[in-house]
């Protein structure tokens, strides 16, 4: 391994978890309960509100990769912590437009995993975080956090 490959591995090394801490954060505590309840409605009140989440969402994992970027003087690029932000933002936004995981999910014979726990049309069912939606929605972030960390760590070639 050569010292920038070894450079880009560390530096995807710190930016993943820092990426993940900021994607729970984003997520869960900065999100509005606006937001979480519209983001997936159909036209512009939904896109609006997505588009708001994605928004704050993309400014603390921006903050997240600029802290540790200056904490730990990794070799990346304003170029790369860039690219990786959009990676992540356009599949955020993505997924939580909802109706398109769902139909990902149906289309990849996870649909019925997509519905469990999901309340039941004509029931008074009481919806919570344990839903087959909310599983498949974060498993999907991480993966494109994985991704945007090796944009980040590999786009720009390091300083």
């Amino acid at each position: 391994m050569t010292g920038m490959d070894l450079a880009s591995a560390v530096s995807f090394a710190v930016v993943l978890p820092a990426l993940l801490v900021a994607h729970t954060v984003a997520d869960h505590w900065v999100q509005t309960d606006h937001q979480a309840g519209h983001k997936g409605l159909p036209g512009w009140a939904g896109r609006w509100a997505c588009g708001k989440h994605v928004a704050t969402y993309t400014l603390v994992t921006t903050l997240a990769v600029l802290a540790v970027w200056g904490l730990f003087a990794l070799p990346l690029t304003v170029t790369g912590v860039a690219a990786g932000q959009v990676v992540s933002a356009v599949t955020h936004y993505w997924a939580d437009r909802r109706s398109t995981l769902a139909l990902l999910a149906e289309i990849t014979g996870s649909g019925a995993f997509y519905r469990l726990g999901a309340p039941r049309p004509g029931r008074d069912d009481n919806p919570s975080l344990g839903t087959g939606a909310y599983a498949l929605d974060q498993s999907w972030h991480w993966l494109w956090l994985g991704g945007a960390a090796a944009v980040t760590a590999l786009v720009g070639g390091g300083v």
